[in-house]
């Protein structure tokens, strides 16, 4: 299965999630599909920066589009006065910020006395812009403006799925190449966020109706299937259908639901 595959289930998965997040009355199985899509993108992404020739402008696109998701965030959010359901959708900026700990991470085995400032500098500036986001998150009328900082400033925090998730791209990268140390890794992380879950709130029936983000499990055989290539590309067509989709279904869900 090439990269290109792989991206087109992800795109499929992820559509049918925001179907059911934006348009009442959608079967809850939409969303249980919905939970392999983001750990597939994650595993696309962690190849297409390992086999990029300009990291910098990887890095500056995915960021750009990050900060261009913010924008249409904050805007939707506060258009209408009780959405159907609020947008909290930017998997760019998490990827953004797997894809800069990544860099770091290799910088320190290159370079064990600039990498280490570079991580020091990285927390501190964390540090900072976690309360910036969150003073503005209080002080704002606007509903996500600390999101919406946090997508400006790329904070580990304040981005869809927070530092879990930033995490896992992080995972990903580093246990790509080997199948049995894939399989260990994200099974591990899989069966932790299970028990998570599960502590919070016990039960088979808020298993599968209220914290079901376990079932990403479900990815592993999809990225144990990947052979390695690219395939046809289509490069530009998350970027674009990303926002599209997500404006789409949220004008349709608040204008006729």
């Amino acid at each position: 299965m090439t990269g290109t595959t792989l991206k087109i289930i992800a795109l499929v998965l992820m559509l049918l999630d925001h179907v059911a997040q934006f348009i009442p009355g959608i079967p809850i199985w939409f969303h249980w599909l919905g939970r392999i899509s983001a750990p597939l993108f994650m595993f696309c992404m962690a190849w297409g920066f390992y086999y990029t020739r300009n990291r910098k402008k990887y890095l500056l696109r995915m960021y750009g589009s990050g900060v261009g998701m913010g924008i249409i965030d904050i805007i939707c959010n506060n258009i209408y006065p009780d959405p159907v359901s609020y947008v909290n959708n930017n998997i760019f900026v998490t990827l953004f910020l797997a894809g800069v700990i990544v860099w770091l991470m290799e910088v320190v085995k290159t370079d064990k006395k600039k990498g280490t400032l570079l991580i020091i500098l990285f927390a501190v500036y964390q540090l900072i812009t976690t309360v910036v986001c969150t003073i503005t998150s209080q002080l704002s009328s606007l509903y996500g403006m600390g999101m919406f900082v946090g997508a400006i400033s790329a904070n580990l925090i304040f981005n869809e799925g927070s530092f879990i998730f930033v995490f896992l791209g992080v995972l990903l990268y580093f246990n790509k190449e080997d199948k049995k140390r894939l399989i260990i890794a994200y099974g591990s992380f899989c069966l932790v966020y299970f028990a998570l879950e599960w502590t919070s709130t016990p039960g088979i029936t808020a298993m599968f109706y209220q914290n079901f983000q376990w079932m990403m499990i479900a990815a592993l055989p999809l990225m144990l299937l990947y052979n390695g290539e690219k395939g046809i590309g289509l490069k530009y067509l998350f970027y674009i259908f990303y926002p599209l989709h997500i404006v789409l279904l949220f004008f349709i869900g608040n204008i006729y639901f």
